[in-house]
């Protein structure tokens, strides 16, 4: 499973990458989380807003920094 944080830096981008990190800790899984801050690599997965969770390429939120939960309730979908 590939996890991608879509966004330039900002503290919010950098909050949502914490939460993922520790969503899957918690879930006990073995993931690749990779942060995507190129904005043409950003808009290729249609996205205007940052930041954003890709999870295997397909986007699940965008535009506000999901909680652990929500994480994981993404991960076990």
């Amino acid at each position: 499973m590939k996890i991608q944080i879509l966004g330039t830096g900002c503290p919010k981008c950098k909050k949502l990458a914490e939460n993922a990190e520790t969503a899957i800790k918690e879930l006990g899984l073995s993931c690749e989380i990779e942060k995507v801050t190129k904005i043409n690599d950003i808009m290729a997965f249609g996205v205007m807003m940052t930041p954003a969770l890709a999870i295997d390429g397909d986007v699940k939120i965008v535009g506000k920094v999901a909680t652990v939960e929500d994480i994981k309730s993404f991960i076990n979908k």
